[in-house]
């Protein structure tokens, strides 16, 4: 599907920056993309396996885990969190979708403060981590493990882009403690729903 897209940025009042979508009207299906091309912002034809289509097309599917993890979360100011994150990681794949002379992404330093402040306040509710774990316990664990490694997949796609082109540093820093919030999320999932955490032992011994 081809959408010529325009950002607004709004302000709320809790903080959380929103992002408007202005779409031309179009069909679902455009034939365009049937030959393996699609387009950038900006009308750029490129190939889908293009590593800003993969960059991209991977914080989408992080985007829709954290959709599924939302659906198992009753806590308000956590889902307000992971809201503020779908939309950081939403104006995340715009820049990335976008070719132009504005090397900086739209996500401010201060997201990035945020989140290690949400870690540490995570951090110093559960008990030290003494043991590896494994993914898995209460469903909610489950699904945050799934965000977690999606995470880690968008860093390094992110960071193969960045091979061939200049990429704001804030963005780094932001998926890089994302994946270490979701960690140090799904620990939390199974230590307020009573669930011990699964302690990985080593078969081969």
């Amino acid at each position: 599907m081809h959408l010529e897209l325009y950002f607004l940025m709004i302000n709320c009042r809790n903080g959380i920056i929103k992002h408007i979508l202005i779409m031309e009207k179009s069909k679902i299906y455009t034939r365009k993309g049937d030959e393996g091309y699609t387009s950038l912002v900006g009308g750029k034809r490129v190939l889908k396996t293009n590593s800003r289509i993969e960059a991209y097309g991977t914080l989408d599917e992080l985007n829709s885990f954290i959709a599924c993890l939302l659906e198992e979360v009753d806590n308000r100011e956590d889902r307000e969190f992971l809201l503020r994150i779908q939309y950081n990681l939403f104006s995340l794949g715009g820049y990335l979708a976008t070719e132009n002379e504005d090397k900086s992404c739209r996500i401010a330093q201060k997201e990035v403060d945020l989140l290690e402040e949400e870690i540490d306040k995570i951090d110093s509710l559960i008990p030290p981590l003494k043991f590896f774990v494994l993914p898995g316990g209460c469903e909610s664990s489950a699904r945050a493990h799934v965000c977690r490694t999606v995470c880690r997949r968008a860093e390094r796609r992110i960071y193969s882009l960045m091979e061939q082109v200049e990429i704001d540093p804030v963005a780094l820093k932001y998926i890089n403690r994302l994946s270490d919030y979701f960690f140090l999320f799904s620990r939390k999932q199974n230590f307020i729903h009573n669930i011990d955490e699964i302690i990985w032992e080593n078969p081969c011994k």
